[in-house]
């Protein structure tokens, strides 16, 4: 069963084509890294909750659009070792700023435990 990565960040709208890049930039290090799938989605339908959402967690302004992004690997040992050399890799060191504070950014990784189909 794959093993999964899932992030949620808040991306200033002004700066969505540079996120873009930047997005994919470090997605095709992460598949060179033995990532199977990475996907970036920019928010459309983001409902606020009455006690808790996705704006909410990431403190995004109303100037930002919430991002939910995941990595999908064949297995964990995979990751940890793509993950090892994407940390190393000096495209990512070299790769400037970032288009968004990464200080708000959630993030996690899952053993799924449903998978459909499957």
């Amino acid at each position: 069963m794959p093993y999964i990565d899932g992030f949620v960040l808040a991306v200033p709208n002004a700066k969505r084509e540079a996120f873009i890049a930047h997005a994919t930039t470090f997605d095709t290090i992460l598949l060179e890294f033995g990532a199977t799938r990475v996907m970036e989605c920019w928010g459309d339908d983001v409902p606020e909750g009455k006690l808790t959402d996705f704006r909410r967690a990431v403190q995004a302004t109303a100037d930002e659009t919430v991002v939910f992004a995941w990595i999908e690997w064949p297995d964990k040992a995979t990751r940890d070792a793509g993950m090892a050399s994407f940390m190393k890799d000096p495209r990512v060191d070299g790769a400037g700023d970032m288009p968004f504070d990464g200080k708000r950014m959630i993030f996690g990784s899952f053993s799924p435990v449903v998978s459909l189909p499957g």
